[in-house]
C-alpha cells in the first residue's frame, strides 16, 4: 500500500496527538459539517477513513453523526478506544485497510481529513480507496475529504526538517523529495523516560500529492460526480499556492445503474 517502512504506526501513535495538539477538532468538524450540508448531505451515518486517533470521530459524534471509524494502525485506534471509554459517545471502530474496506451497509457520508489520503502513495491505492467508499455510500450520500496540494509538496514539504520541542516529546521531521510528488518522511522523536533520560523513537513513511486531473480522474472511475473543490477550511475556491485543497462529490446519478449493482443493502 505505497511507500510506508513501519506501516502500523505503532510508536507514532503514541505521540500524534501530542503532535497535532494545535488542531482544533470541533471547529474542524464543525466545517466538514457544513460542508456535507451544502453539497445535499445530512447529519446520518458518517465513515471516516484514517480515522487515526479518533478526535476528528469524536467531534462529529458531538454533531449528530452516528459515526464509524476507519484505520489500519491497532496503535491509533487503542488511543481512539481510549478516548471513546472517557467520553462515552457510540462510536463504532474498524481496523482496516481503507483500500479493501467492507462494511454490512451502505453511509451516508465518507469523510478523509488530515491527508490521510495522501498517505496512499500509489495512484491505484488512492483509485480502489475512492471506489471503495464510492461503493457503500448511499445514493444520496456525500464524501469529503482533503489532500495536501502538489504546491506544498513542492514548495513547503520538500527537503525541509522540522523540529518540535515540546514538554512531552522532542521531534525531528526529515523530508525527502522524491519524483511523481512523493515525500518520504523520517520522524525521529525522543520520549522522556522519568528518570532525565530520553527513549528514541523511529517511524518513516510517504506522501503522495495528487493533481487535480488525477482526483477526477479517480472520482469518475468510481461512479462519483465533483460537486466543490475548497481551498483549506474555507469555502473559498483553490489558489495557485494553496497547501491543502477540500473536495465534496457525489454519486452521479447517470452512472449508478452502472456501478452499484452489487452495493450492499441501505440501512
Amino acid at each position: 500500500m505505497g511507500w510506508h517502512l513501519m506501516s502500523e504506526y505503532m510508536d507514532f501513535s503514541a505521540v500524534y496527538d501530542i503532535l497535532t495538539r494545535e488542531i482544533d477538532y470541533p471547529k474542524r468538524a464543525s466545517y466538514f459539517d457544513e460542508v456535507i450540508r451544502k453539497n445535499g448531505g445530512f447529519r446520518g451515518i458518517l465513515l471516516e477513513l484514517g480515522c487515526g486517533t479518533g478526535s476528528l470521530c469524536e467531534a462529529m459524534a458531538r454533531l449528530g453523526y452516528d459515526v464509524i471509524g476507519v484505520d489500519n494502525s491497532p496503535g491509533m485506534l487503542g488511543c481512539a478506544m481510549e478516548k471513546r471509554m472517557v467520553s462515552g459517545l457510540d462510536i463504532t471502530y474498524i481496523c482496516q485497510d481503507m483500500t479493501e474496506l467492507d462494511l454490512y451497509g451502505t453511509v451516508d457520508v465518507v469523510v478523509s481529513a488530515l491527508d490521510s489520503l495522501n498517505h496512499l502513495t500509489d495512484y491505484g491505492d488512492f483509485c480502489r480507496a475512492i471506489k471503495k467508499a464510492a461503493f457503500f455510500l448511499h445514493p444520496d450520500g456525500v464524501v469529503v475529504f482533503d489532500l495536501n496540494t502538489v504546491y506544498k509538496h513542492q514548495r513547503v514539504l520538500r527537503n525541509n526538517t522540522f523540529v518540535y520541542d515540546l514538554d512531552e516529546v522532542y521531534c525531528v521531521w526529515q523530508n525527502t523529495l522524491r519524483e511523481g510528488n512523493l515525500v518520504e518522511m523520517t520522524l525521529d522523536f525522543f520520549l522522556p523516560d522519568g528518570e532525565g533520560r530520553y527513549i528514541r523513537r523511529e517511524d518513516s513513511f510517504g506522501e503522495r500529492a495528487y493533481t487535480r486531473g488525477e482526483v477526477l480522474s479517480a472520482l469518475e472511475a468510481a461512479g462519483l460526480r465533483l460537486e466543490a473543490v475548497y481551498d483549506a477550511d474555507s469555502f473559498s475556491p483553490p489558489r495557485p499556492d494553496s497547501e491543502r485543497l477540500v473536495y465534496a462529490a457525489r454519486l452521479d446519478p447517470d452512472r449508478q445503474d452502472i456501478f452499484r449493482q452489487s452495493a450492499p443493502s441501505a440501512r
